[in-house]
């Protein structure tokens, strides 16, 4: 029988990647790349093997989908902000067997999925970043799922995540499950963004941040799950917090009831609010 080890809500800001280099920036994010190292840190000593991250910079329009391939390896450059991420190079293991069984699972709960091991089929940025920091040395194995999703609803995102669970659980292995998105996700405006990638756009939006994490580190998930829905629309939650739903789904949803622990404290990125948490499983 597999075992969940460790479930999380991830940043993946490309500010990170932007923090390493030299320049005025350097250094800026550093909280949140130590906060992945320490997750991964964790990983190692809870002997997980793989790691599942819902990706909320992974956009479908239809269905829900698994990338599962063998191997993925090349050079990335993002299309959205080719001046914070460019030719970062990276290769990890896949985990096909594993990514099948989320898909399998999902259509016995009613949900469309396809799981996918297509070489040319590539990662986005939601789930490179955090692997650079947390998978270095190839050390696990890495499934990427789709949760920018587009046309969908939240609670088919939440069977999702019910399906993932029973995956892992027929499973012969242990795996961690990162939903890599924001919270708030108000871009600043362009002609304003040189000189804020460190603020909020709108004092709304940290305001119902910060209630958040309280209710998440006072496990009030009854009252977090109703409110999701319209969190995601009023504060233009990062795929309209797909992710959020399919861990939480994973979590047993609004029964799940356990203090989460903030590893980086909530902050700001050009507008978007954006954290390092573990949920205890």
């Amino acid at each position: 029988m597999g075992k969940l080890a460790l479930a999380a809500k991830i940043t993946h800001v490309p500010s990170m990647y932007l923090s390493e280099l030299p320049g005025p920036n350097n250094g800026c994010r550093k909280a949140a790349i130590d906060g992945h190292k320490e997750i991964g840190r964790r990983c190692r000593e809870l002997g997980v093997d793989t790691i599942v991250v819902f990706d909320t910079h992974w956009l479908v329009n239809s269905a829900y989908h698994i990338n599962c391939g063998e191997w993925f390896e090349g050079i990335y450059t993002s299309n959205e902000l080719p001046h914070f991420i460019k030719d970062l190079r990276f290769a990890y293991p896949g985990n096909p067997q594993l990514g099948r069984r989320i898909a399998e699972f999902a259509v016995e709960r009613g949900v469309r999925a396809q799981a996918h091991n297509i070489p040319s089929l590539e990662l986005e940025y939601g789930t490179l970043v955090p692997m650079r920091y947390m998978n270095e040395d190839q050390h696990f194995k890495v499934i990427s799922i789709a949760a920018w999703c587009n046309a969908h609803e939240l609670e088919d995102s939440k069977r999702f995540g019910e399906a993932v669970k029973d995956a892992i659980d027929a499973y012969d292995g242990t795996v961690a499950v990162l939903a890599s998105g924001s919270l708030s996700h108000t871009f600043i405006p362009d002609r304003i963004a040189l000189g804020n990638m460190n603020n909020y756009t709108r004092e709304f939006d940290r305001q119902v941040d910060m209630h958040v994490v309280e209710l998440w580190q006072q496990g009030r998930f009854k009252e977090f799950c109703a409110m999701l829905p319209d969190y995601a629309s009023c504060c233009n939650g990062e795929g309209k917090m797909h992710d959020t739903a399919m861990l939480l789904g994973l979590l047993g949803w609004d029964s799940y009831d356990q203090p989460v622990e903030i590893i980086t404290d909530l902050f700001p990125s050009s507008g978007t609010g954006q954290i390092n948490a573990v949920f205890p499983v």
